[in-house]
Protein backbone atom coordinates (compact mmCIF):
# COMPACT_ATOMS: atom_id res chain seq x y z
CA UNK A 1 0.00 0.00 0.00
CA UNK A 2 2.17 3.10 -1.30
CA UNK A 3 0.36 5.24 0.43
CA UNK A 4 1.01 8.52 2.58
CA UNK A 5 1.94 8.58 6.65
CA UNK A 6 -0.31 10.47 8.44
CA UNK A 7 1.24 13.40 10.04
CA UNK A 8 0.07 16.70 11.73
CA UNK A 9 0.38 18.42 8.83
CA UNK A 10 -1.88 16.35 6.90
CA UNK A 11 -5.60 16.12 6.38
CA UNK A 12 -6.60 15.04 9.25
CA UNK A 13 -7.52 -14.74 26.18
CA UNK A 14 -6.46 -17.06 24.11
CA UNK A 15 -9.16 -19.31 24.82
CA UNK A 16 -9.06 -19.10 20.43
CA UNK A 17 -6.85 -21.46 18.19
CA UNK A 18 -5.16 -18.91 15.39
CA UNK A 19 -3.34 -18.98 12.54
CA UNK A 20 -1.51 -16.10 12.13
CA UNK A 21 0.42 -14.97 8.52
CA UNK A 22 3.42 -13.05 8.30
CA UNK A 23 4.11 -14.91 5.16
CA UNK A 24 7.85 -15.59 3.52
CA UNK A 25 6.24 -17.37 1.02
CA UNK A 26 4.36 -16.01 -2.77
CA UNK A 27 1.41 -18.38 -2.07
CA UNK A 28 0.07 -19.60 0.91
CA UNK A 29 -2.85 -21.28 1.62
CA UNK A 30 -4.53 -22.74 4.81
CA UNK A 31 -7.88 -24.11 5.27
CA UNK A 32 -9.73 -25.08 8.42
CA UNK A 33 -13.09 -26.28 9.48
CA UNK A 34 -14.32 -25.52 12.94
CA UNK A 35 -16.12 -27.68 15.30
CA UNK A 36 -19.72 -26.05 16.48
CA UNK A 37 -22.82 -28.07 18.79
CA UNK A 38 -25.63 -28.94 18.06
CA UNK A 39 -28.16 -26.99 20.16
CA UNK A 40 -32.14 -27.11 20.01
CA UNK A 41 -35.23 -24.66 20.52
CA UNK A 42 -38.85 -25.42 20.36
CA UNK A 43 -41.45 -23.23 19.37
CA UNK A 44 -43.92 -25.31 20.90
CA UNK A 45 -43.74 -29.03 22.91
CA UNK A 46 -45.41 -30.04 19.44
CA UNK A 47 -43.77 -28.66 17.13
CA UNK A 48 -39.86 -28.52 18.06
CA UNK A 49 -37.41 -26.71 15.47
CA UNK A 50 -33.91 -28.35 15.55
CA UNK A 51 -31.48 -25.54 14.67
CA UNK A 52 -27.55 -26.06 14.31
CA UNK A 53 -25.53 -23.41 15.14
CA UNK A 54 -22.75 -22.24 12.02
CA UNK A 55 -19.28 -21.27 12.31
CA UNK A 56 -16.88 -20.42 8.85
CA UNK A 57 -14.83 -23.13 6.65
CA UNK A 58 -11.80 -20.69 5.64
CA UNK A 59 -9.31 -20.65 2.92
CA UNK A 60 -6.88 -17.78 2.84
CA UNK A 61 -4.08 -16.82 0.66
CA UNK A 62 -1.44 -13.69 0.26
CA UNK A 63 0.92 -12.77 -2.75
CA UNK A 64 3.16 -10.28 -1.99
CA UNK A 65 3.89 -7.43 -4.19
CA UNK A 66 6.54 -8.52 -6.92
CA UNK A 67 9.44 -6.34 -5.65
CA UNK A 68 8.88 -7.28 -1.86
CA UNK A 69 8.37 -11.32 -2.19
CA UNK A 70 11.69 -11.60 0.11
CA UNK A 71 10.27 -9.51 2.95
CA UNK A 72 6.93 -11.37 2.61
CA UNK A 73 5.08 -8.62 1.65
CA UNK A 74 3.33 -5.93 4.43
CA UNK A 75 0.04 -7.10 4.67
CA UNK A 76 -0.78 -9.97 7.99
CA UNK A 77 -3.37 -11.49 8.29
CA UNK A 78 -5.39 -13.75 11.06
CA UNK A 79 -7.65 -17.10 11.27
CA UNK A 80 -9.52 -18.30 14.79
CA UNK A 81 -11.80 -20.43 15.31
CA UNK A 82 -12.71 -19.22 18.39
CA UNK A 83 -16.83 -18.90 18.56
CA UNK A 84 -18.11 -19.27 15.21
CA UNK A 85 -15.13 -17.95 13.61
CA UNK A 86 -12.79 -14.28 13.53
CA UNK A 87 -11.08 -13.56 10.49
CA UNK A 88 -8.69 -10.10 10.21
CA UNK A 89 -6.51 -8.19 7.72
CA UNK A 90 -3.67 -5.22 8.16
CA UNK A 91 -2.44 -3.75 6.01
CA UNK A 92 0.65 -1.92 6.37
CA UNK A 93 1.53 1.43 5.22
CA UNK A 94 4.76 1.11 2.76
CA UNK A 95 5.32 5.09 2.90
CA UNK A 96 7.37 4.19 6.44
CA UNK A 97 9.73 2.99 4.53
CA UNK A 98 11.04 6.19 3.48
CA UNK A 99 11.65 6.89 7.15
CA UNK A 100 13.49 3.53 7.66
CA UNK A 101 11.03 2.05 9.19
CA UNK A 102 9.84 -1.26 7.89
CA UNK A 103 6.15 -1.11 7.42
CA UNK A 104 5.53 -5.09 7.99
CA UNK A 105 5.92 -4.66 11.64
CA UNK A 106 3.28 -2.61 12.86
CA UNK A 107 0.10 -4.85 11.08
CA UNK A 108 2.18 -7.80 11.89
CA UNK A 109 2.06 -6.69 15.65
CA UNK A 110 -1.31 -5.70 15.35
CA UNK A 111 -2.67 -8.87 14.28
CA UNK A 112 -0.61 -10.95 16.79
CA UNK A 113 -2.46 -8.59 19.50
CA UNK A 114 -5.67 -8.89 17.92
CA UNK A 115 -5.29 -13.06 17.66
CA UNK A 116 -4.22 -12.64 21.58
CA UNK A 117 -7.53 -10.88 22.68
CA UNK A 118 -9.98 -12.56 20.91
CA UNK A 119 -11.24 -14.19 23.75
CA UNK A 120 -10.74 -11.39 26.18
CA UNK A 121 -13.69 -10.66 28.88
CA UNK A 122 -13.18 -6.97 27.99
CA UNK A 123 -13.66 -7.65 24.26
CA UNK A 124 -17.04 -9.44 24.74
CA UNK A 125 -16.61 -10.12 20.98
CA UNK A 126 -17.15 -7.04 19.73
CA UNK A 127 -14.20 -6.38 16.71
CA UNK A 128 -14.62 -2.69 17.36
CA UNK A 129 -13.08 -2.94 21.35
CA UNK A 130 -10.65 -5.94 19.63
CA UNK A 131 -9.31 -2.89 17.58
CA UNK A 132 -8.57 -0.72 20.07
CA UNK A 133 -6.84 -3.30 22.52
CA UNK A 134 -4.88 -4.94 20.00
CA UNK A 135 -4.27 -1.23 18.75
CA UNK A 136 -3.33 -0.06 22.53
CA UNK A 137 -1.05 -3.39 22.71
CA UNK A 138 1.19 -2.51 19.40
CA UNK A 139 4.37 -1.05 19.91
CA UNK A 140 5.97 -1.15 17.09
CA UNK A 141 6.24 2.00 14.73
CA UNK A 142 3.84 2.14 11.45
CA UNK A 143 0.63 2.06 10.78
CA UNK A 144 -2.23 0.10 8.81
CA UNK A 145 -5.85 -0.15 7.74
CA UNK A 146 -7.60 -2.88 9.68
CA UNK A 147 -10.75 -5.09 9.08
CA UNK A 148 -12.23 -7.90 11.97
CA UNK A 149 -15.02 -9.78 11.25
CA UNK A 150 -16.38 -12.12 13.88
CA UNK A 151 -19.06 -14.72 13.51
CA UNK A 152 -21.72 -15.69 16.40
CA UNK A 153 -22.35 -19.17 16.34
CA UNK A 154 -26.16 -17.58 15.86
CA UNK A 155 -25.27 -16.49 12.42
CA UNK A 156 -24.68 -13.10 13.33
CA UNK A 157 -21.58 -11.69 11.86
CA UNK A 158 -20.13 -8.52 13.48
CA UNK A 159 -17.56 -6.18 11.27
CA UNK A 160 -15.38 -3.56 12.08
CA UNK A 161 -13.12 -2.09 9.57
CA UNK A 162 -10.75 1.23 9.65
CA UNK A 163 -9.33 1.64 5.93
CA UNK A 164 -9.87 0.67 2.48
CA UNK A 165 -9.21 -3.64 3.41
CA UNK A 166 -12.88 -4.70 2.19
CA UNK A 167 -15.43 -7.54 3.06
CA UNK A 168 -18.21 -9.18 0.94
CA UNK A 169 -21.34 -11.32 1.62
CA UNK A 170 -22.22 -13.50 -1.19
CA UNK A 171 -25.61 -15.29 -1.40
CA UNK A 172 -27.39 -17.17 -3.95
CA UNK A 173 -25.17 -15.57 -6.57
CA UNK A 174 -25.17 -11.64 -5.37
CA UNK A 175 -23.27 -9.41 -3.60
CA UNK A 176 -25.84 -8.83 -0.39
CA UNK A 177 -23.62 -6.71 1.60
CA UNK A 178 -20.29 -5.43 1.31
CA UNK A 179 -17.71 -2.87 3.46
CA UNK A 180 -16.98 0.75 1.57
CA UNK A 181 -13.62 2.17 1.92
CA UNK A 182 -13.33 5.09 4.35
CA UNK A 183 -10.41 7.37 2.56
CA UNK A 184 -9.32 11.49 3.75
CA UNK A 185 -8.41 11.51 -0.38
CA UNK A 186 -8.15 9.47 -3.17
CA UNK A 187 -5.47 6.73 -2.28
CA UNK A 188 -4.90 7.99 1.11
CA UNK A 189 -7.33 5.70 3.81
CA UNK A 190 -8.17 6.31 6.99
CA UNK A 191 -5.40 4.13 9.25
CA UNK A 192 -4.46 3.19 12.49
CA UNK A 193 -0.74 4.24 13.20
CA UNK A 194 1.69 4.68 16.44
CA UNK A 195 1.73 8.12 15.79
CA UNK A 196 -0.94 10.26 17.89
CA UNK A 197 -2.06 11.74 14.43
CA UNK A 198 -4.56 9.33 12.83
CA UNK A 199 -7.70 6.99 13.44
CA UNK A 200 -8.44 4.91 16.22
CA UNK A 201 -11.33 2.20 16.95
CA UNK A 202 -14.02 4.91 17.44
CA UNK A 203 -13.43 5.56 13.85
CA UNK A 204 -14.26 2.16 12.31
CA UNK A 205 -17.23 1.79 10.25
CA UNK A 206 -19.35 -0.72 12.31
CA UNK A 207 -21.90 -3.51 10.35
CA UNK A 208 -23.50 -6.28 11.76
CA UNK A 209 -25.07 -9.23 8.92
CA UNK A 210 -27.29 -11.97 9.68
CA UNK A 211 -25.57 -14.99 7.84
CA UNK A 212 -27.04 -18.03 7.20
CA UNK A 213 -26.00 -21.40 6.15
CA UNK A 214 -24.24 -21.66 2.49
CA UNK A 215 -23.60 -17.80 2.46
CA UNK A 216 -20.04 -17.22 1.44
CA UNK A 217 -17.70 -14.08 2.62
CA UNK A 218 -15.44 -12.61 0.74
CA UNK A 219 -12.23 -10.39 2.71
CA UNK A 220 -9.03 -9.04 1.81
CA UNK A 221 -6.69 -5.85 1.13
CA UNK A 222 -6.98 -3.74 -0.71
CA UNK A 223 -4.95 -5.45 -3.33
CA UNK A 224 -8.11 -7.95 -4.16
CA UNK A 225 -10.73 -5.07 -3.98
CA UNK A 226 -8.56 -2.35 -6.32
CA UNK A 227 -7.94 -5.46 -9.53
CA UNK A 228 -10.83 -7.20 -9.24
CA UNK A 229 -14.60 -6.14 -9.50
CA UNK A 230 -17.50 -8.02 -7.48
CA UNK A 231 -18.80 -9.69 -10.91
CA UNK A 232 -15.80 -11.63 -11.17
CA UNK A 233 -15.66 -12.22 -7.65
CA UNK A 234 -19.02 -14.04 -8.25
CA UNK A 235 -18.06 -15.87 -11.34
CA UNK A 236 -15.07 -17.04 -9.56
CA UNK A 237 -16.98 -18.90 -6.66
CA UNK A 238 -19.13 -20.60 -10.07
CA UNK A 239 -16.29 -22.62 -10.67
CA UNK A 240 -14.18 -22.96 -7.35
CA UNK A 241 -16.22 -25.02 -4.69
CA UNK A 242 -13.77 -25.04 -2.39
CA UNK A 243 -12.52 -22.57 -0.01
CA UNK A 244 -8.76 -22.74 -0.50
CA UNK A 245 -8.77 -23.24 -3.98
CA UNK A 246 -11.26 -19.94 -4.27
CA UNK A 247 -8.89 -18.02 -2.45
CA UNK A 248 -5.65 -18.45 -4.20
CA UNK A 249 -7.88 -18.72 -7.46
CA UNK A 250 -9.15 -15.19 -6.83
CA UNK A 251 -5.49 -14.21 -4.96
CA UNK A 252 -3.95 -14.87 -8.55
CA UNK A 253 -7.20 -13.18 -11.09
CA UNK A 254 -5.74 -10.56 -8.54
CA UNK A 255 -2.08 -10.15 -9.08
CA UNK A 256 -2.98 -11.19 -12.95
CA UNK A 257 -4.96 -7.85 -13.15
CA UNK A 258 -2.04 -5.57 -11.47
CA UNK A 259 0.74 -6.55 -13.80
CA UNK A 260 -1.91 -5.81 -16.87
CA UNK A 261 -1.50 -2.17 -18.09
CA UNK A 262 -4.35 -1.92 -20.37
CA UNK A 263 -7.32 -3.92 -17.95
CA UNK A 264 -9.86 -1.28 -16.59
CA UNK A 265 -9.18 -2.13 -13.00
CA UNK A 266 -11.58 -0.73 -9.97
CA UNK A 267 -8.53 0.85 -9.56
CA UNK A 268 -8.20 2.89 -12.66
CA UNK A 269 -11.61 3.73 -12.78
CA UNK A 270 -11.56 5.31 -9.83
CA UNK A 271 -8.76 7.46 -10.37
CA UNK A 272 -10.57 8.69 -13.23
CA UNK A 273 -13.39 9.64 -11.68
CA UNK A 274 -11.22 11.81 -9.03
CA UNK A 275 -9.89 14.15 -11.75
CA UNK A 276 -6.88 11.57 -13.09
CA UNK A 277 -6.00 10.41 -15.94
CA UNK A 278 -3.49 9.46 -18.66
CA UNK A 279 -0.82 12.19 -20.03
CA UNK A 280 -2.09 14.77 -22.36
CA UNK A 281 -0.36 12.99 -25.26
CA UNK A 282 -2.07 9.73 -24.57
CA UNK A 283 -4.72 11.08 -24.43
CA UNK A 284 -4.48 12.58 -27.73
CA UNK A 285 -3.69 9.30 -29.36
CA UNK A 286 -7.11 8.12 -27.78
CA UNK A 287 -5.57 6.73 -24.94
CA UNK A 288 -7.00 6.60 -21.00
CA UNK A 289 -5.47 5.57 -17.95
CA UNK A 290 -6.08 2.20 -17.19
CA UNK A 291 -4.10 -1.02 -15.80
CA UNK A 292 -4.40 -2.78 -12.12
CA UNK A 293 -2.42 -1.57 -8.86
CA UNK A 294 0.48 -3.58 -7.86
CA UNK A 295 0.72 -4.55 -4.16
CA UNK A 296 0.10 -6.89 -1.88
CA UNK A 297 -2.77 -8.88 -2.42
CA UNK A 298 -4.49 -10.85 0.83
CA UNK A 299 -7.76 -13.02 0.40
CA UNK A 300 -9.83 -15.05 2.70
CA UNK A 301 -13.02 -17.22 1.86
CA UNK A 302 -15.42 -17.80 4.90
CA UNK A 303 -18.03 -20.16 3.73
CA UNK A 304 -21.18 -20.24 6.54
CA UNK A 305 -21.68 -23.82 7.43
CA UNK A 306 -23.50 -25.90 9.95
CA UNK A 307 -22.55 -29.13 11.81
Amino acid sequence: MAIPILRAAMISHPQSQPIIHSISAILETSKRRNTVVFSSSSSSELNPVIRSEVSFSVGTCLIPHPKKVDRGGEDAFFVSNYNGGVIAVADGVSGWAEEDVDPSLFPREFMANASDFVGDDEVNYDPQILIRKAHAATSSTGSATVIIAMLEKNGTLKIANVGDCGLRVIRNGRVIFSTSPQEHYFDCPFQLSSERVGQTYLDAAVSNVELIEGDTIVMGSDGLFDNVFDHEIIQTFVIYKDVAETAKALANLASSHAKDSKFDSPYSLEARSRGFDAPLWKKILGMKLTGGKLDDITVIVGQVVSS
